[in-house]
C-alpha cells in the first residue's frame, strides 16, 4: 500500500509539474532552437522561432569530449540561455516497431507501452526513451502504433549540454524513416530543466515542499484542536460538579424538604395524561374529535376531527396549562370525513393543581 500511494504521489507531482511549465509556457513564450546531428558527432543549431530580437544563422560544430568544437558565439550562447531545445535524433540511433493494443487502451497506451518496453526493445523501461504515434484504429476493435525508442546514453551527452547552456526545456525527436506523408516527429521525451529567465525553476521540489508544510501545519492543527478539546472537555466537568454541589446544597437548605412536600409537588408539577385529556377537553370546542392522545415527559400530541383545523392552535395556545402549539403533521380532509384531519403538538406547562 505506502509502494502504490508513493507512486501514485509521483504521479500526481510529474502531471503537476507538467501543466505548471505548460502554463508558464503560454505566458510567457519561450524561443525555439533545434538541435541536429547531421552526420556522427557533428550537429548544427539554428533557430526555429525567435521571441525577440533578430535569428540567428546556424551555426555547426562538432562534440569532442562532450564539448562543442568550435565553441559557440556569445549570439547563440545568450539565445540558448532559457530556451526550448529540440534534439532532433537520427533514425538509425533509434528502434521502430508496430504493435496493436485493444482500442480501450487509447486513454492509458504509454502505460501499456512502459509496461513492455523490455519485451519490445532491447532495454528496460529505466534506460529507454521511447514515444508513439498517433493511434490508427483497424476493423477488429484494435488500434495500431509505431513504437520509436532510443537508449539513454545515446542522448545523456547533449542533455548535459542543454544544461550547461542553461535551457529551459530540451525534448527529444525522431522523424519516421521512408514516412509516406511529412507526419509529424515523434516525442521521446521532454525535460524541463530551468525557467525561462534562466534560474533553476524545480517546481516538483517545490510541490513536495508545499504539501509537507501544509501536512505539517495539518498536524499542528489537529493537536491544537485535541488539546482545546481536551481543556473544553475538563473545564465542563468541573463546572457540572460545581452545579450539582450546588443543587445538593440547595436542596439541604430547604426547609420544605420532607419527603411528603417533595412528593406533594412532584404531583403538582408532572402532568398525567388525565389531567392533560381533561385540560384538552375544556379547551377544543365540541365540534371537534379526539382519536389520539400521546404524553411524552412535558410533550403532548393530539390527532382528530374538526371543522376549523387553525383555530385550534390559538385556542390551545389560550390554555395556561399549554404553550408552543403547532401542527406536526399535515393538516388533511378525505371524501368521506366529516371535516379536517388535525396533528398537533404542544408544550406542558409542569404546574397542574392548584397548590393547596
Amino acid at each position: 500500500m505506502l509502494t502504490e500511494l508513493k507512486e501514485l504521489f509521483g504521479v500526481w507531482i510529474a502531471a503537476v509539474t507538467a501543466a505548471i511549465h505548460v502554463i508558464a509556457a503560454r505566458i510567457m513564450p519561450q524561443r525555439r532552437i533545434a538541435l541536429v546531428e547531421t552526420e556522427a558527432g557533428r550537429f548544427t543549431v539554428h533557430m526555429v522561432s525567435a521571441r525577440k530580437g533578430p535569428a540567428l544563422r546556424p551555426f555547426t560544430f562538432e562534440l569532442v569530449q562532450d564539448r562543442p568544437h568550435p565553441a559557440l558565439t556569445a549570439d547563440w550562447q545568450a539565445a540558448l540561455r532559457g530556451s526550448c531545445i529540440d534534439i532532433i535524433i537520427r533514425p538509425d540511433h533509434v528502434l521502430f516497431r508496430a504493435i496493436d493494443f485493444p482500442k480501450q487502451a487509447a486513454d492509458f497506451l504509454e502505460g501499456m507501452v512502459r509496461a513492455q518496453i523490455d519485451r519490445l526493445t532491447p532495454w528496460v523501461a529505466g534506460d529507454a526513451l521511447f514515444g508513439t504515434t498517433p493511434p490508427v484504429p483497424l476493423s477488429n476493435e484494435r488500434i495500431a502504433v509505431t513504437l520509436a525508442a532510443t537508449s539513454k546514453q545515446i542522448v545523456q551527452p547533449l542533455l548535459a549540454l542543454a544544461a550547461d547552456w542553461r535551457a529551459a526545456s530540451v525534448a527529444g525527436l525522431v522523424e519516421m524513416p521512408e514516412a509516406e506523408t511529412a507526419a509529424a516527429p515523434i516525442k521521446l521525451f521532454e525535460r524541463m530543466l530551468s525557467g525561462a529567465a534562466g534560474g533553476a525553476l524545480d517546481v516538483a521540489r517545490l510541490l513536495r515542499m508545499s504539501l509537507l508544510c501544509t501536512g505539517l501545519a495539518a498536524a499542528a492543527s489537529l493537536l491544537i484542536s485535541v488539546y482545546l478539546d481536551s481543556e473544553y472537555a475538563a473545564q465542563q466537568q468541573e463546572l457540572q460538579q460545581q452545579i450539582s454541589q450546588r443543587r445538593a446544597a440547595l436542596r439541604i437548605n430547604r426547609s420544605d424538604g420532607t419527603a411528603e412536600t417533595l412528593l406533594a409537588k412532584r404531583k403538582q408539577s408532572s402532568p398525567s395524561s388525565v389531567m392533560v385529556l381533561e385540560a384538552i377537553s375544556r379547551v377544543l370546542p365540541d365540534t371537534t374529535y379526539v382519536t389520539e392522545l400521546h404524553v411524552e415527559g412535558d410533550k403532548m400530541q393530539v390527532a382528530g376531527l374538526t371543522q376549523d383545523a387553525p383555530s385550534l392552535i390559538k385556542l390551545i395556545e389560550q390554555s395556561p396549562q399549554f404553550a408552543r402549539a403547532t401542527f406536526f403533521a399535515p393538516t388533511t380532509r378525505s371524501q368521506n370525513d366529516p371535516g379536517e384531519r388535525f396533528h398537533i403538538e404542544a408544550h406542558i406547562t409542569p404546574y397542574f393543581g392548584s397548590g393547596s
